[in-house]
């Protein structure tokens, strides 16, 4: 039975070491290509790379976990022939167990799992593990961040959805943020080096919010993709999350 317990960066993988920062040493952005022309898919890469983007987040959806249907292994596969970027899979689906596998071989660095979507949570995520790859557990807004407590020691990141799922464009949860900072407290408190990351509604007026939470990795599609000019998007998010914010959230 493999062992899972803390290793020092140096001690990881490389797939574990690409992207990996310490706790606030660095604010991440994933941009979303759930808001990019699914037509262009290699140029929005270009494009993110060209912005300094770090990750590149690819939401998985499959019509019965979240309404909608998006891109499966064979999309990740094409992408990660176009990229280093670190691919941040986020798996909106039913079974996700069925699906690792191949998104493994596909290229992805992390693998992202709802808690709501797994009755046997701390098994998918060693699994994710075992595949040699991050694994990550997300939360919807309405799951509380307890649910958890049990595997963080296992989770290499963190996901605090900050809108429901399913759909690009929605505004931002403002109870999101009280979520972040708990987490960011149970993350400390176990001397964990994990990503926390949120996801929705992400833009220049809520960046700053929820990076004073904790949060290091920002998500955002429209407020990237559907700005005129997409690398400028990406260079002014990475300013304001710097930046004090204008009001707290709960």
């Amino acid at each position: 039975m493999p062992r899972f317990g803390k290793r020092k960066n140096s001690q990881l993988p490389p797939v574990f070491r690409r992207g990996f920062a310490k706790v606030n040493d660095l604010v991440k952005l994933a941009p979303s290509l759930l808001a990019a022309d699914f037509a262009a898919l290699g140029d929005a890469v270009a494009m993110m790379e060209a912005a300094g983007a770090e990750y590149l987040h690819l939401d998985i959806m499959d019509g019965h976990f979240v309404p909608n249907l998006t891109i499966g292994a064979p999309v990740v596969a094409a992408l990660r022939k176009r990229t280093r970027l670190v691919l941040d899979c986020h798996l909106m689906v039913d079974n996700p167990d069925t699906m690792i596998g191949s998104f493994a071989v596909a290229g992805a660095d992390i693998i992202t799992v709802h808690a709501e979507a797994c009755p046997h949570l701390h098994r998918t995520l060693g699994a994710i593990r075992e595949h040699g790859k991050r694994a990550g557990v997300a939360l919807n807004p309405a799951t509380p961040p307890q649910v958890l407590e049990y595997v963080l020691e296992l989770a290499d990141l963190v996901l605090v959805m900050s809108v429901n799922p399913g759909f690009g464009g929605q505004s931002f949860i403002p109870s999101a943020p009280g979520k972040i900072r708990y987490l960011r407290e149970r993350l400390n408190r176990l001397g964990r080096g994990c990503d926390l990351e949120v996801d929705g509604g992400i833009g220049t007026d809520t960046a700053a919010l929820v990076v004073k939470a904790g949060a290091d990795v920002l998500v955002a599609g429209s407020a990237v993709f559907g700005a005129p000019d997409p690398v400028a998007a990406v260079r002014e998010l990475r300013e304001a999350a710097v930046k004090p914010p204008a009001s707290g959230g709960r």
